[in-house]
């Protein structure tokens, strides 16, 4: 059991820092070639922060553990409301500037209540794959339309200043991109093989691994660069990396792994994880949106209701696992 703990420990390690790295050469690579600050803050970060799921979800799915490739996506959706924007509210209270991330929110909520709308047969078929992809496409369409606008938007107006600071010539921004895209796929291969491992070995469910293990390892990307981002006061980059992670996990990164492979899923994923998930959505729709007078702000309260939120579900979870 040693071998497969240290292949987890150093998989989540080479894949936290090959995402940084495929975020930034990708990031970079795209300033290079024209793309609008904003555009690149919604699409770019959004698809590099959300790789680490993508790929693990895609190798699990190809290697028939559909646990681990559902477990992760909805895991890590789960883990970036309730725990890291809970710690990044902790540490910084977090105020939403951004229109476009205003128009997120309903979005992110829509998108949550097809995914529970598509599990309640218990399966994820090509058909609801497709489904999932095709909203996806759309979806990119309609923010690359955002993105192009010559608008000021408070995200955009902070992701150029990020990309700024970070500033690389192209060749190495290149290089980082390529080095980091094949990085990730050789650490997730090492994770997925360590976690289905530690599951055999223990008796534990796949989903379990996914929805804790894995889920945070392949959310510590958006965890770093939120964190940074709420300690420089940028709060829209904060919440666009979470916003822009949830929708690549519910729409590519599930809909990729169903088109490898459909999957029948337990109902305690219908009744348990996907519940919890859209009431963590509608819960950051609701405070991040701002009905309220001054606006949409996520506090120090109600970060720290988020991560209470996050420790009971995780606790819930283990227990479930010693009580089989």
């Amino acid at each position: 059991m040693t071998l497969p703990l240290l292949a987890i420990a150093f998989g989540l390690a080479l894949l936290v820092w090959s995402a940084d790295r495929f975020v930034e050469g990708s990031a970079s690579t795209a300033r290079h070639f024209g793309m609008p600050p904003l555009l690149i803050g919604m699409v770019i970060v959004g698809f590099g922060t959300s790789a680490p799921e993508m790929v693990v979800s895609a190798l699990a799915a190809l290697q028939k553990n559909p646990g681990i490739a559902l477990g992760n996506a909805y895991g890590s959706n789960i883990t970036n409301i309730a725990l890291i924007l809970g710690l990044t509210a902790l540490i910084s209270p977090i105020v939403v500037h951004s229109q476009v991330l205003r128009k997120e929110l309903p979005i992110l909520t829509a998108i949550t209540a097809l995914a529970a709308w598509q599990l309640r047969d218990g399966e994820i078929t090509r058909i609801d794959a497709l489904v999932l992809l095709g909203v996806f496409g759309v979806l990119m369409v309609w923010t690359i339309r955002q993105g192009m606008q010559k608008k000021e938007d408070a995200l955009g107006n902070e992701m150029a200043q990020e990309l700024n600071i970070h500033a690389m010539p192209v060749r190495q921004a290149a290089f980082w991109l390529v080095v980091g895209l094949i990085l990730l796929i050789v650490s997730s291969r090492i994770l997925v093989w360590g976690a289905v491992e530690i599951a055999h070995g223990f008796g534990v469910s796949d989903l379990i691994i996914g929805l804790t293990i894995i889920a945070v390892g392949t959310s510590l990307p958006e965890l770093a660069s939120s964190i940074i981002a709420a300690r420089k006061g940028e709060h829209d980059i904060a919440l666009g990396n979470v916003l822009g992670s949830n929708l690549f996990n519910t729409l590519a990164v599930v809909g990729i792994a169903g088109m490898i492979s459909p999957m029948a899923v337990g109902p305690e994923v219908f009744s348990r994880d996907i519940m919890v998930m859209a009431a963590l959505t509608v819960s950051l729709f609701i405070i991040g949106y701002g009905f309220r007078s001054y606006g949409g702000r996520i506090n120090r309260f109600e970060g720290i209701a988020l991560i209470l939120c996050y420790i009971g579900y995780t606790a819930y979870l283990i227990s479930t696992v010693f009580s089989q």
